[in-house]
């Protein structure tokens, strides 16, 4: 169903599913992406038999049956755009610091994927550490292991399967391709032995205290936070910094943090990308 077709969305059925959205995601959705979230609801409701908005939104917000459409829908209105090594110049801070690391310290690796989609993210950091210990002959030395989380359940399962469209890969190196996915049905599919070190959770960032993700090397947040508001922005990052190991990255979106800092982080020096170190 394209906007055009799409029936009206009042000022205040817009008002009431936004408050919906941010109270329980914790997401802002502002002027620019009203025809976004017409779209997603009128195709959803044409798909179950609603056609008013209000009525739609009662019914998400009461009841086990709503409880359950409302995941559905979540499918719908968080879709991330991502790909793999999406962004260069934060990839390249991951892997100086990752190298620099493991040349003195061959202790365990683990490193979180906050906001995965569908796995491209937590698959790029796999492949860029796999890479790193062929390269320096640690393969054998080196456990690692890679938690993506997301609160798409959809997503999820995609990035658990790992497999792809040829399309999707297009951007990546063909001695990438070769080594790190097999050919499946018309399908590229991540390697059995880097799918089994990721492994892919729900996590609703407005939960995030609950996490018993704690003391990471890395955790890589990129275009996550760009529809929170701005304290919201504030409180997430902090609870990340929390969970960083003494010594550990923190990769967040360029822009995304603007005066904020804490303590016990320091500034990784760069224009192009956003990371900080945490203090031992």
């Amino acid at each position: 169903m394209s906007v055009n077709q799409a029936p009206d969305l009042s000022d205040a059925a817009y008002a009431s599913w936004q408050d919906t959205i941010e109270e329980r995601l914790g997401l802002q959705l502002p002027e620019h992406r009203r025809s976004f979230l017409k779209t997603c609801l009128a195709i959803r409701m044409r798909e179950i038999g609603f056609d008013d908005y209000l009525s739609y939104h009662k019914f998400v917000i009461q009841g086990d049956a709503g409880l359950i459409e409302w995941n559905q829908l979540i499918d719908r209105i968080t879709v991330q755009e991502t790909r793999f090594f999406r962004d260069p110049a934060a990839l390249s801070l991951v892997k100086d610091f990752l190298v620099r690391r493991l040349k003195k310290d061959t202790s365990p690796l683990s490193l979180w994927s906050v906001g995965c989609s569908s796995g491209e993210e937590a698959y790029s950091l796999a492949i860029m550490v796999e890479e790193i210990l062929v390269k320096y002959e640690l393969s054998s030395d080196v456990r690692y292991g890679i938690t993506g989380t997301d609160v798409s359940k959809k997503g999820l399962i995609a990035a658990t399967e790992g497999k792809y469209h040829p399309r999707r890969l297009a951007a990546l190196d063909g001695r990438l391709i070769d080594r790190y996915f097999d050919e499946v049905a018309g399908y590229k599919q991540v390697v059995q032995g880097t799918r089994e070190r990721a492994c892919f959770v729900r996590l609703n960032l407005l939960e995030l205290a609950r996490s018993p993700l704690k003391n990471l090397d890395v955790i890589y947040c990129q275009n996550v936070l760009i529809y929170f508001r701005k304290w919201r922005r504030k409180d997430i990052v902090s609870e990340l910094a929390s969970r960083l190991k003494p010594g550990g990255i923190l990769v967040l979106g360029l822009g995304e943090m603007v005066d904020w800092s804490l303590p016990e982080l320091t500034r990784v020096p760069g224009e192009r990308a956003l990371a900080y170190i945490k203090r031992k």
